[in-house]
């Protein structure tokens, strides 16, 4: 399943992401940006160091939030060991 990325918006929206490696099915990234168009674009064009020997990624899931710093904090608590598992359950 494909998910449509939406276009960027007037108003200021940060996503929080969730990519999987085409490549490699067990390498998984989260990450957050204003852009997702952009920032997809610059995993799969081996700009970002952490994901650059695993292109092409697939994008899983995204979640829009209003406010920056509820998106690092949602990001933040993606990537702690509960984070881990809510994730595993409901967004993988």
């Amino acid at each position: 399943m494909h998910l449509s990325i939406p276009p960027p918006h007037y108003a200021l929206v940060h996503y929080v992401y969730l990519l999987r490696s085409e490549r490699c099915a067990n390498r998984r990234y989260v990450g957050v940006t204003a852009n997702l168009q952009q920032r997809l674009a610059d995993h799969n064009c081996g700009k970002s160091r952490h994901t650059a020997q695993y292109v092409p990624w697939h994008l899983i899931t995204y979640v829009a939030f209003s406010e920056k710093r509820i998106a690092h904090e949602f990001e933040r608590y993606l990537k702690s060991g509960s984070g881990h598992a809510f994730a595993n359950r409901h967004l993988w």
